[in-house]
């Protein structure tokens, strides 16, 4: 049997039609640049996060870029986040000319570790935590991390908080006081990725900031036209981070789609537990669900050992699974100048060596599931054979 990772044909045979007429539609028009379609999509966007703003950029990483960029941070200025993540949000920091200051990640949920961030800002001499300008918080795989604690400890210290929310459009936090907000309309901004692969995902590279703040939705919009709110006359120091109406044109019909997609992802992670549950594999590690809607962008569990003999097994069996991710930030040779010890973020880098993401995409068949956990099932078995003849 095959179970692909992902398989974004079937996705497109099903709302083939729609796609195409969209299409064609913005080639009748010949406007591919920005323009009303763009326009209608930052206001679906805006509204499906529960922000009052989003501005339609080139891709995820741009996001973060432009979120770092409309916040003035630059040379000299340190920027907190985690280590466990897509090199898009460290590298951003770098571009800007500001230097991340990493935070550990929770063992469970495998974002930030809002204890570790707080201890982590009280000890800094008063000079260097002056220099801290914002929080980039990673809601990775899906799961939006504890907002609520890192909120108050930028508010401590006059941060801003800019969300990396590349995995998560659509997922939700619960607040201590009972509300409830999405992933995207907690901080001062947040930065979305449509890659091809993402639970909302273009047809190319696309992106998204969404924010409260009607002064840091203007600068956007211009940041994004290098800085010009007339052509040619210049006002910042932007790029060129424009959002393509072909693009805009697809996303708007996925968007149509994107809570059934989502109850089919979290539909295949029940049944997923369910399966590991009557296989009695219970020293795999399951996702932790600790906020009221992970959207299982990546369905990832923990291995007891062995992590890659299994990814190699059950590639060779006909199963797509994705190592997220191999190498840490600290760790990366282009990082080599902070001079981190692999030791410094000891979750981060037992995460790395021991997760792997399993096919979640919504259109997996239940006896697919089923095939995927019996696969592990039989490589842990051989394991545990091997080692009691041995």
């Amino acid at each position: 049997m095959k179970v692909p990772l992902l398989d974004l044909k079937v996705q497109y045979a099903r709302i083939r039609d729609e796609i195409d007429q969209a299409v064609k539609g913005v080639c009748e028009s010949q406007q591919f640049i920005l323009g009303p379609v763009v326009a209608q999509l930052e206001k679906e966007i805006a509204g499906y996060c529960g922000s009052a703003y989003a501005v339609g950029v080139s891709s995820g990483t741009d996001a973060l870029l432009i979120s770092l960029m409309a916040c003035g941070i630059g040379n000299g200025d340190l920027v907190v986040t985690t280590p466990f993540t897509f090199f898009a949000t460290v590298g951003s920091i770098f571009r800007v000319g500001a230097t991340p200051l990493f935070v550990d990640i929770d063992e469970k949920t495998y974002n930030m570790d809002q204890r570790i961030l707080g201890e982590m800002l009280d000890r800094l001499p008063a000079e260097r935590r002056r220099r801290v300008k914002a929080i980039v918080p990673v809601h990775l795989f899906g799961q939006c991390a504890d907002m609520s604690p890192i909120l108050e400890i930028a508010g401590k210290y006059g941060l801003a908080v800019i969300e990396d929310a590349a995995q998560a459009l659509g997922a939700e936090y619960r607040f201590p006081s009972g509300e409830t907000m999405r992933a995207g309309a907690m901080g001062q901004m947040g930065c979305f990725s449509f890659f091809p692969s993402k639970n909302l995902g273009a047809f190319g590279d696309a992106g998204m900031v969404t924010t409260h703040d009607e002064e840091l939705a203007s600068k956007l919009n211009l940041l994004r036209v290098h800085g010009a709110r007339t052509k040619y006359y210049h006002d910042l120091m932007g790029g060129n981070f424009r959002l393509d109406a072909i693009q805009a044109a697809v996303l708007q019909v996925k968007l149509r789609y994107l809570d059934q997609w989502t109850a089919g992802r979290r539909r295949n992670a029940a049944i997923y537990r369910r399966f590991f549950e009557e296989k009695g594999l219970k020293e795999v590690g399951l996702p932790f669900e600790d906020t009221p809607r992970h959207i299982y962008n990546q369905f990832v569990i923990r291995l007891p050992y062995d992590r890659d003999g299994l990814k190699t097994f059950l590639n060779d069996q006909g199963i797509g699974c994705e190592i997220y991710y191999p190498v840490p930030m600290h760790m990366q040779p282009c990082f080599s100048m902070l001079g981190h010890r692999p030791e410094d973020f000891p979750v981060a880098l037992e995460a790395s060596d021991s997760t792997l993401a399993l096919p979640i995409y919504p259109e997996l068949e239940e006896n697919q599931l089923m095939y995927v956990v019996d696969k592990i099932a039989e490589f842990y078995a051989s394991k545990k054979t091997s080692k009691k003849s041995s």
